[in-house]
């Protein structure tokens, strides 16, 4: 009987991808794998077929020989060993591994050890709010590891090599099945890599690498405020077995500050006054994250106004615009008065009190308030 063509086996395309073909793959060998189709002779053949159709087109050379000469072009028992033995759950077991991210041991010793990404790290960094406001670079000491310059990585002792993990057989992995189910793990034993160190390094005590500190330079950005976050890639926790380092993120923290308080790109501060400018008007000098600035205060004025002066406050992190800072007005009352201040000051308060609803409006009108609750 004539074999059924293997792009219409897998149901794809003669153009599809290879993520395709992988994907039609999974669906039909979980479809019709044996152990979820006990006694069925025809799932059985499926399952046959479909791994088939897929050895030769994952294959690129098998592929193009199929392509250009068809059946004739390929060895036509070229999945038929691989389809016979159900027993072992090879090929279901490496759809799932897949699914579920493990690496996938293959027969004979051709496997690959699972490879991992380091993990990433936290640095938190503290700068004072000038640092935050235009930015700055700082430099910073992490734990890191190095290379063991004895074994040169290899964790074995110069003059011998690991060996292959008798656990595993050098796979990295161990196969642990449950029902139909069959699920990979990392080898307890080696830990993935798929090799034993029977004769360690003595100076790295067989984990090819040595803890060390390393110094980095990172670059704060003008604007940045608390809990901001700056990647510095590839900096974190080394991969293993050849995997990628993680990424180290710096957490900014502002320290606070004697004079502003930031909200955004906002600043707050508070901007005493004596009693005689706050009712005659005048002017005043305050700080700004620039140096000194002049602020006119007009007559009059209470405790509690805000002056606000435009762009003097924080710059955005991303893009060109500033903030602006918040003077908020506190009349001071005046302390450690002489006998002559004294006797001038009585002097106002009698005056005042001959017209208190022109002079103190506010006074007034709470004395009023008063009077109304008490009936």
């Amino acid at each position: 009987m004539s074999k059924k063509d293997y792009y219409d086996v897998l149901g794809v395309n003669r153009d599809a991808s290879d993520d395709d073909i992988k994907k039609a793959y999974r669906k039909l060998a979980m479809k019709y794998h044996p152990d979820r189709n006990p006694d069925s002779k025809e799932a059985e053949e499926k399952f046959k077929e479909v791994k088939e159709a897929y050895e030769i087109l994952s294959d690129s050379q098998k592929r193009g020989a199929y392509d250009q000469f068809g059946h004739a072009g390929v060895d036509p028992q070229a999945g038929a060993g691989g389809g016979a033995g159900f027993g072992g759950f090879g090929d279901f077991a490496d759809i799932f591994s897949d699914i579920f991210g493990g690496g996938r041991s293959g027969g004979g010793g051709g496997g690959r050890s699972n490879v991992y990404r380091g993990a990433d790290l936290r640095y938190n960094m503290e700068i004072s709010l000038e640092e935050a406001a235009r930015g700055c670079e700082k430099q910073i000491r992490i734990p890191s590891h190095e290379e063991c310059d004895v074994c040169h990585g290899s964790g074995a002792k110069p003059g011998t090599q690991p060996k292959t993990c008798s656990t595993c057989g050098g796979h990295g992995q161990v196969r642990m099945s449950q029902g139909f189910f069959s699920i990979q793990q990392t080898c307890p034993t080696c830990h993935g890599t798929g090799k034993q160190i029977t004769d360690p390094c003595t100076s790295c005590h067989g984990a090819g690498q040595k803890k060390t500190n390393k110094t980095l330079n990172v670059k704060i950005p003008p604007g940045v405020d608390e809990g901001d976050r700056i990647r510095l890639s590839g900096e974190g926790e080394p991969g293993q077995n050849g995997g990628p380092s993680g990424d180290l993120y710096v957490v900014t923290h502002i320290k606070p500050h004697a004079v502003f308080q930031r909200d955004g790109m906002d600043l707050h501060c508070e901007m005493p006054i004596s009693f005689s400018i706050a009712a005659l008007g005048g002017e005043v000098e305050i700080p700004t994250l620039d140096g000194m600035a002049k602020v006119k205060i007009a007559g009059e004025t209470q405790s509690g106004r805000v002056y606000r002066l435009r762009g003097k406050g924080v710059k955005a992190v991303r893009g060109t615009d500033y903030g602006d800072l918040h003077c908020h007005v506190v009349v001071e009352t005046p302390v450690k008065l002489t006998d002559r201040q004294k006797e001038l000051l009585r002097e106002f308060d009698a005056i005042s009190q001959g017209d208190v609803a022109t002079h103190n409006p506010r006074s007034k009108s709470f004395m009023d308030k008063l009077k109304d609750f008490f009936g």
